[in-house]
Parts: C-alpha cells; sequence; structure tokens
C-alpha cells in the first residue's frame, strides 16, 4: 500500500449543486463530520472571487482538513495558512515547477486518466492523484466508458497514492480498499449530508494505513 497525503476522502466543490448555490454551510458540514480534504473546483469565479472563497473555505474548515484549489497554486498560496494546496488537471503545469515557485510543503494533487499520467506524476513528485471515472457515472458519461476495477488495481499498484473518482458509492468502498485505493474522491457523494458520518468512519477504516485491508500483504 503506498503513502497516503493524510486524508482518506476528498470532497469536491460543485456550487451550483448545493442548496442555494452557497458553499459555506456546506464547508461546516464537511469539517463537521470529519471529511479530511475539500478541493475547491469552481472555475468560472473571477481572481477575486476565488481568493474570497478559498479563505472563507479555510476559516470554515478544521485546521487538519486540507484545501485544495483546483489549477490554481498562486490563489493557494494566497490563503497564507497551513494545509493548503493545488489540484492540477492532468494538462496542467509540472509540478516541478510549482514547486521551484511556491516551495515544497506546497500539496500538490493531479487528475489523471491513463497508467501514463499517474507514472509522470509519481516521478515529479505528486503527493496524489485523482483516478478514474471507475464506474458508470453520468457525469463523466461523454468521456467514454469507466475505466472499471481491474485497470484501478493496476494503476494503484504504480505507488502514488489513488483516489478512486466517478460512481463511487458507499457500499463499494471496501472493494476499492481492496483494490489498493488510498481513499475516494468525488462530487455527489458528498452531497448526502446525513451519509456523511457513515461515510468517514468506512473510510477511515478501510483507508487508514493501520487497517487490515489496507495492510494486508502482497501475493
Amino acid at each position: 500500500m503506498p503513502r497516503t497525503p493524510g486524508f482518506e476522502l476528498l470532497a469536491i466543490s460543485d456550487r451550483r449543486a448545493v442548496a442555494g448555490g452557497a458553499l459555506e454551510p456546506w464547508f461546516l458540514q464537511l469539517g463537521a463530520a470529519g471529511v479530511g480534504a475539500v478541493q475547491i473546483r469552481e472555475k468560472d469565479l473571477s481572481d477575486r472571487a476565488l481568493l474570497d472563497l478559498a479563505r472563507s473555505a479555510r476559516s470554515l474548515l478544521p485546521p487538519e482538513t486540507a484545501l485544495l484549489i483546483n489549477g490554481r497554486a498562486d490563489i493557494a498560496r494566497g490563503v497564507g495558512a497551513d494545509r493548503v494546496g493545488v489540484h492540477l488537471p492532468g494538462s496542467g503545469l509540472p509540478v516541478a515547477a510549482l514547486r521551484a515557485r511556491f516551495g515544497r510543503d506546497l500539496l500538490i494533487g493531479r487528475s489523471t486518466h491513463t497508467l501514463e499520467e499517474i507514472e509522470a506524476a509519481r516521478d515529479e513528485g505528486a503527493h496524489y492523484a485523482t483516478f478514474g471515472p471507475v464506474y458508470p457515472t453520468p457525469s463523466k458519461a461523454a468521456l467514454g466508458p469507466p475505466v472499471g476495477l481491474a485497470a484501478f488495481e493496476r494503476a494503484a499498484a504504480l505507488g502514488l497514492p489513488l483516489f478512486a473518482l466517478g460512481g463511487v458509492t458507499l457500499e463499494r468502498l471496501p472493494e476499492l480498499a481492496r483494490a489498493g485505493a488510498a481513499g475516494i474522491a468525488g462530487i455527489r457523494i458528498f452531497l448526502e449530508t446525513p451519509e456523511l458520518p457513515a461515510l468517514v468512519a468506512a473510510a477511515r477504516a478501510l483507508f487508514s494505513p493501520r487497517s487490515p485491508v489496507a495492510t494486508r500483504p502482497e501475493p
């Protein structure tokens, strides 16, 4: 099992999907439930609005919750707090360039869809990657068929902490843990706020380095 970046759950924002379009109550719900990381993915916001939202998120989330800004290392640094980083698209800037500009302590993740992209992210020094869609999901249907669990298992064996994305449900967490996932990422699964405590408890039990699944011997 590869090392983990310090969280098992990565909630991705979509303010169009939350009640009233306001993310602040959602941040509070995630923090109260113990979700370990939040990615702000609001591509249409102006720089100032995105910075304001990031600062609001950082103030509302617990200090131990990681906050990732989609594609904007400068905004992440502008928040001026610990446990803040950037989540890069597959075609985003190289990790090494961001390290040189923003420092080695910046938390960096990357979206990936192929084994080659995972290897590149690993070799560049990313802390983690998301990979998928693993399962069928309406939001990713235009991108083609899902990669499937067997492909995810091969990807997870490459040595970079890998978060399953796409069609993930609470019931699918055990098989993802057995496949080597470091955790899960998504939008819809984190909008079901009554299920958040159960999701957090299951993720900690299954994806923690100390869990029986995570520490299973290699065949």
